[in-house]
């Protein structure tokens, strides 16, 4: 048996690329709820200057939809569009409540910064056991996140040191690549460890993040549900389903 069969990827696969919040941290709940109570201060605001109706940002419905995985503008592009409203794009140093794309992405940022630093993150106990058993076992391992903040929760959560490559929201800004579901971020950590997609195997709990995977072609998709979407993530790109990555550890 190959080290890779003993973690449930297939033979060819040297490497493991793994995005952030939702498969190796509690983040993507923090992130849910700093996107509902942004959008939901937006839509307040909006309904009360013209006389519309609340419609709230429902965090799992809206979130797993609009925003989950993509790059924080693309996000709040996403939700805006699906609800028909149009707003500017506004520049980066829009400042928090400036009814703007960036200031809403701003807003967003602020918001899940605080939460961060107020409550701590905790990374799931399988998801531990398994990155401390592919570095015993010698697969590369790659981080792969839209979120700006990745360093700070990765440290956070006392996991920073599993990782030898890091691609997250600063490389996406300065490098200039497509967000998820483009696989760019994706190519880009797999060239940062210098292998081939298709020795590289990709863990997502986002339905973008698995159309990346399965668009860059890479050799193995893995799907984390979280929030009981299993056959989404299937109908999106991934090869295998499973509630927690400690399920792909089999025994010797």
């Amino acid at each position: 048996m190959s080290s890779s069969d003993r973690f449930g990827l297939p033979r060819k696969v040297s490497t493991c690329l793994f995005d952030l919040d939702g498969v190796l941290t509690e983040t993507a709940k923090v992130h849910a709820a700093a996107w509902k109570e942004m959008f939901d201060g937006f839509l307040r605001r909006r309904g009360a200057a013209g006389g519309g109706q609340f419609d709230a940002f429902d965090e799992t419905l809206d979130y797993d939809t609009y925003v989950d995985g993509k790059p924080r503008l693309d996000g709040t592009r996403s939700f805006l569009e699906a609800r028909g409203i149009s707003l500017p794009e506004g520049a980066s140093s829009d400042a928090t409540g400036t009814d703007t794309v960036y200031g809403l992405s701003n807003a967003k940022n602020e918001i899940v910064t605080q939460m961060i630093a107020r409550d701590g993150v905790e990374a799931y106990p399988g998801s531990v056991s398994y990155l401390r058993a592919v570095l015993k076992g010698g697969l590369h391992r790659g981080v792969v996140s839209s979120s700006a903040n990745c360093a700070a929760v990765l440290k956070s959560a006392g996991i920073a040191d599993f990782f030898e490559a890091r691609v997250d929201g600063l490389t996406v800004r300065r490098e200039k690549l497509e967000g998820k579901p483009a696989p760019d971020t994706f190519l880009a950590a797999a060239k940062l460890l210098g292998v081939e997609p298709g020795e590289a195997a990709v863990f997502e709990d986002a339905l973008a993040g698995v159309e990346a995977g399965r668009s860059g072609r890479f050799g193995f998709v893995v799907g984390v549900d979280r929030v009981g979407q299993a056959e989404a993530l299937k109908d999106h790109g991934a090869d295998i389903v499973v509630a927690d990555l400690s399920e792909l550890l089999h025994e010797m």
